[in-house]
């Protein structure tokens, strides 16, 4: 009976081996987990029979720590998820391991070339929440946008008088108050220069005069405010429209929101105009919550989407099929899918990785005690026969 106690304790035992030098061997492999050896007893009624190996569980919730890379597509999980990737089977699988990269078709793949989901944009560059597929970047060159709009936001100085010297003329500083220059582009990229003159004609009252370079495009435009010192007219965005040779005509609507005419000095706190030269891209950058843009030598960025995380009510239940990737099954219930930094999903770190959570002092130390165990029960074999030999040698 020794015997057979003897060699299930070898048996388990090697497996606990096997299980330890895995991850000892994994100890520099991104997004590994380390597996653990679960023994129990065996009885036939109270009659102890020896041990078993019940099962191999892996730490998946024990998260590794982050190593900079500085490789942009190079993604690490700062809390719980897992990225989402699917094979050319259209099967998903779900890992910790963000080492991706772009295949011949742009699509953002691992080193299986398993395709990393998330939710893509139009053609527009708009968000398709809710549509989770595979992530594909642009690699086109960015063309030229012609500006349309301009988000202008000042305080006109109300200790200001009106100008003692009329009429308006822009190359006479007495005729006006205050001045600004926005840089706009047309539609083939050009760029223009958009000039406001803010002219002060009674209590509470101004007419802004709009010049392109030297020329008269618009204006004036009545500007009021209350008492109190905000804008009460224009209420909407003012359309200043002039033509340009050999682009389209400009058409771009000034929204004054939020100015205000107090006692202090004018200012310009916010002056957003839209349009941009043509642009090569230049680089990927990806946000900690999961937007992937696309950087252009003209300093503008294009959305490409956003990539998905998943999460599980039982993430112990999951499936290993490798190292770093599992799929659902019954036990983790199904995959619960949103976007990272929202609830129980972490916040994307772009250029890291995530190391595996092996401790090698730990797997050191568990070596060495499954090393004693084998020899024990080896040293119960080694008895057991020297017990056996006595026995038939005393007949």
């Amino acid at each position: 009976m020794s015997f057979n106690i003897a060699m299930t304790g070898l048996s388990a035992v090697n497996e606990q081996l096997n299980t330890i030098s895995h991850n000892i061997a994994n100890a520099g492999t991104t997004g590994f987990k380390s597996s653990r050896t679960e023994f129990g007893s065996i009885y036939a009624d109270s009659q102890a029979m020896g041990v078993e190996v019940l099962a191999t569980t892996q730490s998946i919730s024990q998260g590794g720590s982050l190593v900079t890379t500085g490789r942009s597509l190079d993604l690490a999980i700062s809390g719980g998820g897992f990225f989402v990737t699917r094979d050319t089977n259209g099967d998903l699988s779900y890992t910790r391991a963000g080492v991706f990269g772009a295949d011949k078709n742009n699509n953002i793949v691992n080193a299986a070339g398993q395709t990393l989901q998330g939710y893509p944009v139009d053609a527009a560059g708009n968000l398709l929440v809710g549509a989770m597929g595979d992530l594909q970047l642009q690699n086109a060159n960015l063309p030229a946008r012609a500006t349309d709009t301009l988000a202008f936001v000042m305080n006109l100085d109300s200790n200001q008088t009106v100008p003692a010297t009329a009429p308006f003329d822009p190359a006479d500083v007495n005729t006006y108050n205050s001045t600004y220059t926005t840089k706009v582009f047309d539609s083939q990229g050009k760029e223009h220069t958009l000039t406001q003159y803010f002219v002060k004609t009674g209590d509470n009252t101004w007419d802004a005069h709009y010049y392109q370079g030297n020329t008269a495009v618009g204006g004036p435009q009545a500007l009021t405010f209350g008492t109190n010192g905000t804008l009460t007219a224009p209420v909407g965005p003012v359309n200043v429209g002039f033509a340009l040779p050999g682009v389209d005509p400009m058409n771009i609507a000034i929204d004054y929101s939020n100015s205000s005419q107090y006692g202090s000095d004018f200012v310009v706190t916010n002056n957003r105009a839209s349009g941009y030269a043509a642009g090569e891209q230049t680089g990927l950058s990806v946000e900690k919550d999961g937007m992937v843009y696309a950087n252009y030598s003209n300093g503008q960025r294009m959305l490409q989407g956003q990539v998905a995380l998943a999460t599980f009510a039982n993430a112990g239940g999951l499936k290993n099929i490798s190292g770093t990737a599992w799929v659902e099954t019954a036990d983790s219930g199904a995959a619960l899918i949103g976007v990272p930094g929202v609830g129980p999903f972490g916040a994307l770190v772009a250029g890291s990785l995530e190391n595996s959570n092996v401790d090698l002092t730990q797997q050191l130390v568990g070596l060495m005690e499954g090393q004693r165990n084998y020899q024990a029960n080896t040293k119960v074999l080694t008895t057991n026969k020297e017990l056996t030999q006595v026995l038939f040698g005393a007949i």
